[in-house]
């Protein structure tokens, strides 16, 4: 396990595929690891059905609100950045529990604040809960998956976080039903928004009971020596045929030679303060991802729909089914990723990106009518924004976590990783805290420049961004 966004795994051996049998079992413990993966999208997009209520019932500006939107992702990079050593120390179903205690504490405490400050407080708690489910997940799916299965099992998380944002919009829809379109509509002597934010109690509490009914990692028994139940959780997961101690030893001597990068390793000899290429090129598709304002869509997509004048109701609605869109554009990169490469998808991405946001700049520039955009330009706005968030899912969402787990050198990769990381949880900081304040000024001049970073992102990817489809890890130099 290390303190960034992917645990090193153990080499493959000829007994590594599942057995029949408990491929069942294996999927059931994935599938309760990736609950994290779920609260990360769920809690990250809920705050979408709650921003103009929190505007009204605390009477702030778009400054003031942007930061507390955008403050949970200060939580999201102390939580990836710690959790790596949390879970080393204390196990990473231990790492889980504490996740599941602190986005139920969160939920609760958002659905209940005295104030502005302590909302931001339950915020910051949150964040700090989605940047540990970023990491632990992920590395503990790596860790107890079958080889032969882990690719797939993987593909778990990032479609957990995606199922995650999607239900999150439709239980906001579903609420906001209930208050009978009013954000601030009273239920149960609550405030929808309270709702909204405190249902989120639910699926932190399943986490929770889920991470007691599933293994401890091999790979952490056999680093604080519990040798014995390490190979009783090898059995469950491969097979009783698997040879237990040769499996063991596989672990122990892939621990033993696994390098400890640390920032250091990260600067060119010679150059003190000069990165390597490759990490500006991680640092880069880091921030593109982010630049283009893809969480603008699951952010703030209620509060456009309705600043250009689509009802409260509608504008809850269009939000869920851009997130179903973003589930269908995933499932593409999924199937696709493998077959027609990094590369590819990532300029068709970056192109459909652009012209839909190109669509998106030019409705949003018609002077509004009784409030409203008029017919032709509020059609183009709703179909361009699904296809800009389909574009980003097939390609940007799912083939930059690829090629940052992929395109480092063994010696940095850790370290790389988590410098990328940082990276994009900054990049995804200014343009949450921003955008507010932007759309006041001029909400079509904001589009062009997420169209600008769109087109950008082609030359970089042509130019900087090799391939790695098909590529050892330790062919990457």
């Amino acid at each position: 396990m290390t303190d960034t966004a992917q645990a090193p795994t153990p080499p493959p051996s000829e007994g590594r595929a599942a057995h029949p049998d408990h491929l069942g079992h294996v999927i059931f413990i994935t599938a309760s690891a990736a609950m994290g993966g779920f609260l990360f999208g769920y809690d990250s997009s809920v705050i979408n059905g709650a921003v103009e209520a929190i505007r009204d019932r605390y009477d702030i500006g778009s400054g003031t609100l942007a930061q507390v939107i955008a403050i949970a992702l200060i939580g999201c990079a102390l939580g990836a950045a710690t959790a790596g050593r949390i879970a080393d120390r204390i196990g990473r179903i231990r790492c889980m529990q504490i996740a599941a205690v602190l986005f139920s504490v969160s939920a609760v405490g958002s659905a209940l604040p005295f104030a502005l400050w302590d909302l931001a407080l339950w915020r910051i708690i949150g964040g700090f809960a989605i940047g540990m489910a970023s990491v632990i997940g992920p590395a503990y799916i790596a860790e107890v998956a079958p080889a032969a299965y882990r690719g797939r099992l993987g593909s778990f998380q990032q479609a957990a976080i995606v199922i995650g944002i999607a239900i999150s919009q439709l239980v906001n829809y579903g609420i906001l039903q209930l208050a009978d379109g009013d954000q601030r509509g009273e239920i149960g002597g609550l405030e929808a928004w309270q709702w909204m934010l405190g249902v989120m109690v639910v699926p932190a509490l399943l986490y929770g009971l889920l991470s007691f009914a599933i293994p401890e990692s091999p790979r952490f028994l056999i680093s604080v020596g519990r040798t014995d139940r390490a190979k009783e959780v090898l059995a469950e997961v491969e097979g009783h045929s698997v040879d237990l101690d040769r499996r063991v030893a596989e672990i122990e001597r892939a621990m033993r030679s696994e390098h400890k990068s640390t920032f250091k390793d990260l600067f060119a000899p010679g150059g003190r303060f000069r990165l390597l290429p490759i990490v500006w090129v991680g640092i880069g598709l880091s921030v593109f991802q982010q630049l283009v304002g893809i969480n603008v869509a699951f952010y703030y997509s209620a509060t456009l729909w309705q600043s250009v004048g689509v009802d409260p109701s509608s504008s809850f609605f269009y939000s869920f089914t851009t997130s179903i869109i973003n589930i269908v554009g995933t499932v593409i990169a999924m199937v696709l990723v493998d077959r027609v490469g990094r590369k590819p998808l990532a300029l068709v991405g970056s192109a459909g990106m652009a012209i839909a946001l190109a669509f998106e700049a030019w409705a949003f520039s018609a002077d509004l009518v009784d409030g409203k955009l008029p017919e032709t330009q509020g059609v183009v706005a709703l179909v361009a924004a699904h296809v800009f968030v389909l574009f980003f899912a097939l390609s940007w969402g799912v083939v930059v976590w690829v090629f940052l787990g992929e395109m480092f050198p063994n010696r940095i990769r850790a370290a790389a990783l988590g410098v990328a990381a940082s990276a994009q949880w900054i990049a995804n900081w200014i343009i949450t805290a921003s955008f507010p304040s932007l759309a006041d000024w001029n909400l079509s001049g904001t589009y062009v420049i997420y169209m600008i970073f769109a087109v950008l992102s082609i030359p970089f990817v042509l130019t900087f961004v090799k391939e790695t489809k098909g590529k050892a890890l330790e062919e990457m130099g």
